[in-house]
């Protein structure tokens, strides 16, 4: 039986079966092989595989000591290549994705929010897929963007040939969604995770002849919370032999959702690595594994104290797994502190990339370290920040956002603060912290910048809900806006507006996108931008029902159910270039609501 084989009919399997299966990692090959500090020659520029997932803490691995679960993919990579003992990330999705893209501090660019526009990535930073691309790799992003959705914001304007998935912080159903095929609008098949990886497969089958960058960033197991049965059947009545610290914190429903989700996580990485087996392309490969921050619930995370959202250890130390067969030493343990910074100039470090970028990046290049040189890394800090605050971590020691010291060494639960035994080593990592705000959080500027429009390259805008702001009753469907769309629409006085720009003059096609009970139809609605606007009524009837909670293994929390919306083609209307503010108001309300909206397209008509 090969590997496919064992996949598809033990998608759950043990680490032994794993391993005994991996037919291009032989024991005995990693055994023979000679590692030196010696640059390899190659005969072609390696793969890049990474592969990202979302809320998945450092403790849901059984490589670090998880019981709870069981990760033979991700254990395969760490035996078979180089794990990070550590490795940071920042506290959310979008600042960690931010700068594994540009391997620059987040607030360089831009990043201060995780959704209705501040996890945009400025457009005068360089991303890694640009990079790779003007070496001459195909490059592909599947999955979770996080960090903008309008071009040139978008995975095809920042360097990505190929894009399939979604741009926003998280998505409302996990099961046959919504989604985006290089900007126009699909329907995935099945559950999600499963659909992002097999177009992933897809591109690597399609570019196996040159080299390619695989950018998989699976969306779990962030919230909320489903997974097919046949993984959440292992955990549905599971006693957890590991639990957090404070268990009376611990949601064990939830615990047990997210450990079926970060199973299945395992399970399509394991797919991907048998692509790279049976395409014979395994040697030729660097495949990536991380995470964008802690878990999103209080689990088991090996004593690290904090989750999501928390600059302590729990919310920023990620795994890293990094494999590249024959020229990493297997079982290689890295113990120099790295962080997300880094992967940009370690990989291309690693692809022999003559790396020039035209801002100065502030990640190291840990090639070095993972060819197995002696090559001595500089002492610096990593910084990690949200919501205001600051941490700041060294080779050692920990100075968390209230200034207090931690040795790590001994106590990577921060339990006992030791500001007293080392007032020096206080003193000067708060003078570089303090330092790094002024210079770095200084850079930060959360002055509005518009929603962009218009462009040749990408003719169709979409402008979601997420980035509109409501006025008058309007209200989101939830609190988290990412996935949300405007409901409560009753009065000719309410209005939805976009801050947008429009990059080119032309002749626009405007399109909203409704749900509307039969009772309440006849509404005249218009969209307004200056003197401009286009107007129709609201004539067919569309009233589908609310999807999600029956794939929900718990009930979610702040996050909006999802249904199908209905395109209504407003009209036709010449905009300017420029800034305006794109107004949606009704100009007559015959029933007791307008329509629930989930967003608006302006469709760029001449080419």
């Amino acid at each position: 039986m090969d590997r496919k084989q064992v996949l598809d009919s033990q998608p759950l399997q043990s680490t032994f079966d794993f391993m005994a299966n991996c037919k291009s990692q032989s024991i005995l090959i990693a055994l023979a092989l000679c590692f030196t500090s010696a640059t390899v020659a190659l005969s072609r520029p390696p793969n890049i595989v990474v592969v990202l997932t979302d809320d998945q803490g450092w403790g849901d691995l059984s490589i670090h000591g998880n019981k709870n679960l069981s990760t033979p993919a991700a254990d395969s990579l760490a035996r078979d290549g180089a794990l990070f003992e550590r490795f940071y990330v920042q506290p959310v999705c979008s600042p960690t994705r931010a700068e594994f893209l540009t391997g620059r501090y987040h607030p360089r660019g831009g990043v201060f929010s995780t959704s209705t526009g501040g996890e945009r990535l400025d457009l005068d930073e360089q991303t890694i897929a640009e990079v790779f691309r003007a070496a001459g790799y195909a490059t592909g992003a599947f999955g979770k963007w996080h960090n903008g959705t309008q071009y040139p914001y978008h995975p095809r304007g920042r360097g990505f040939d190929e894009f399939y998935g979604f741009c926003s912080g998280h998505w409302g159903d996990y099961f046959d969604p919504p989604l985006e095929h290089n900007g126009r609008p699909v329907r995935g098949e099945g559950f999600i995770s499963d659909d992002l990886t097999d177009h992933a497969i897809t591109f690597i089958e399609a570019q196996r002849a040159a080299p390619f960058f695989c950018y998989l960033a699976l969306n779990t197991p962030h919230s909320p919370m489903q997974v097919p049965d046949r993984f959440f059947e292992k955990f549905k009545h599971a006693e957890l032999p590991l639990r957090h610290e404070a268990s009376k914190s611990e949601d064990l429903e939830m615990t047990r959702a997210a450990l079926a989700m970060c199973e299945n996580n395992d399970w399509n990485l394991a797919r991907v690595l048998a692509k790279l087996d049976d395409a014979k392309l395994a040697d030729d490969t660097i495949v990536v594994f991380f995470c964008d921050n802690g878990p999103n619930s209080w689990r088991w995370n090996g004593g690290l104290k904090g989750r999501k959202g928390s600059t302590d250890e729990g919310g920023v130390r990620s795994p890293l797994l990094v494999r590249w067969p024959g020229h990493f030493r297997p079982g290689l343990r890295i113990r120099t502190p790295a962080a997300a910074i880094d992967l940009l100039p370690t990989l291309a470090g690693l692809a022999g990339i003559d790396l020039r970028t035209p801002k100065p990046l502030d990640g190291i290049d840990l090639s070095g370290l993972l060819r197995g040189a002696n090559s001595a890394i500089a002492p610096r800090l990593i910084f990690s920040h949200w919501n205001g605050k600051a941490s700041a971590r060294g080779e050692r020691f920990l100075l968390d956002d209230q200034g207090h010291l931690f040795d790590l060494s001994l106590d990577v639960g921060q339990k006992r603060a030791v500001d007293g035994q080392h007032p020096e080593v206080a003193k000067a990592m708060a003078a570089e912290l303090e330092s790094w705000k002024n210079t770095v959080l200084a850079e930060l500027e959360k002055s509005p910048r518009p929603f962009t429009v218009g462009y040749r390259e990408f003719p169709l805008t979409v402008l979601p809900a997420r980035d509109g702001i409501p006025h008058g009753a309007i209200k989101r469907s939830a609190r988290a806006p990412n996935c949300s769309y405007f409901t409560n629409w009753t009065q000719r006085d309410d209005r939805i507006t976009w801050d947008i720009s429009i990059a080119t003059a032309a002749r626009y096609r405007a399109t909203i996108f409704y749900t509307c009970p039969a009772a309440d139809i006849g509404a005249t609605v218009e969209l307004r931008l200056g003197d401009q606007s286009v107007s129709a009524k609201i004539e067919a009837p569309h009233d589908p029902p609310l999807v999600g909670a029956e794939h929900d293994r718990v009930p979610r929390e702040g996050e909006s159910l999802v249904k199908d919306f209905r395109p209504l083609i407003l009209g036709d209307f010449e905009l300017p270039s420029g800034r305006g503010e794109l107004t949606l108001h009704a100009l007559e309300v015959p029933g007791k609501m307008v329509a629930d909206v989930r967003g608006v397209t302006l469709e760029l008509l001449e080419k």
